[in-house]
């Protein structure tokens, strides 16, 4: 594939990503039952802005020396684990809501893939999401916000094949900030978000200012 030729079906999947996320990465900090979703309107659900942002704060830069692996067939993910956190959940699978916007998981122990996107492993921006707190209990990303480049976070898929990804960077922006093109934009390699809530929350709103995204590319499959 030519890195620099983006098919009409690419740009449709990454940019219907990037609009159907907001509900996801502005309601990430939960309150009431496990089963319920976050409210479409409000504070609470502003959209993030579709320009890729050259604000928020860098947690370390590229790791340089990680060496992208071939892309994999699409399978979807069944678990993802990361060492460096001690974390280890199966995937909820997210779509789309009636309004466009994307689900949240309903259980908050239990982090979540973005399903119209790419899977981890194949081509593209792979999106996986959840909560960093719940009724002001941790939940499955809270100590997303600590990992460093260079660490690593594995994906098993349905295919029985375990993806590792190796972090580049991670950084936290404002919502009214988020880079929306940088997280979305298509990849010629296998590339995977994770996203939640960070920065200052509004117990009144139940609101958090900003999120934390960490940005990580395939370096091995087996």
């Amino acid at each position: 594939m030519n890195p620099g030729h983006t098919s009409p079906r690419t740009v449709r999947r990454a940019l219907g990503a990037a609009a159907l996320a907001t509900l996801l990465l502005t309601a990430c900090g939960g309150k009431g039952p496990a089963a319920s979703s976050a409210p479409a309107g409000g504070a609470a659900a502003s959209v993030p802005t579709a320009e890729a942002s050259a604000g928020g704060h860098h947690s370390s830069p590229p790791k340089a020396g990680a060496q992208a692996e071939p892309a994999l067939a699409r399978s979807e993910p069944q678990k993802i684990a990361i060492p460096s956190l001690g974390l280890s959940s199966t995937l909820e699978t997210l779509r789309q809501n009636a309004d466009g916007s994307m689900e949240t998981p309903k259980n908050p122990a239990l982090a979540g893939w973005y399903e119209p996107g790419p899977t981890p492993g194949s081509q593209g921006p792979a999106v996986i999401a959840g909560h960093v707190t719940w009724n002001g209990a941790a939940a499955v990303f809270e100590k997303l916000k600590t990992m460093k480049a260079g660490d690593t976070i594995q994906v098993t898929r349905r295919d029985a094949k375990t993806a590792t990804f190796t972090v580049e960077r991670v950084a936290e922006y404002p919502k009214a900030e988020f880079p929306t093109l940088d997280v979305y934009r298509n990849l010629d390699y296998a590339g995977l978000r994770l996203v939640t809530c960070g920065g200052d929350f509004d117990p009144k709103k139940h609101y958090y200012d900003s999120n934390v995204v960490v940005f990580a590319r395939m370096t091995s499959a087996v």
